[in-house]
């Protein structure tokens, strides 16, 4: 076989990242088992019109829930929307059998909300972006 071309894409598309997906899946699941993939979603809707407001975005996979995205708008905050998210999306790991939660967030954003819901940092990157820092969280079962 000759070499591959490495092209870098101006405009990548689904398959591109499917394609790449699949490849380090089948990888995956021959070195370290069955990941169990599940994809987590839990939304805040508005209750006239249906529209999706915010809430949690998220996939079990390799016996943990990892939760890439969580908001709620600013005109909901302090209604303890944030928390139930979070309980949710926990119930949902347990009932999958995971071990545990994790998620990053900036320190500009919610840090002391994961404290408060139990979570302890396990790493951080200094200047991203420039002046603050992005810090990794986990909560075990």
């Amino acid at each position: 076989m000759s070499d591959p071309a490495i092209v870098v894409a101006k405009t990548a598309s689904d398959s591109d990242r499917k394609a790449i997906v699949d490849a380090l899946m089948a990888f995956n699941e021959k070195a370290g088992g069955p990941a169990h993939f599940q994809p987590v979603a839990i939304l805040v809707k508005d209750p006239a019109s249906g529209t999706t407001l915010g809430g949690l975005w998220g996939r079990t996979i390799y016996d943990w829930l990892f939760v890439e995205l969580l908001v709620v708008p600013e005109q909901l905050r302090g209604r303890g929307l944030g928390s139930r998210l979070l309980a949710q999306a926990e119930t949902i790991a347990r009932s999958r059998s995971c071990i545990g939660v994790w998620l990053d967030t900036y320190a500009f954003q919610a840090p002391d909300f994961y404290r408060k819901q139990g979570y302890t940092a396990f790493g951080t990157i200094e200047d991203h972006p420039r002046g603050h820092k992005r810090i990794f969280f986990q909560k075990r079962f």
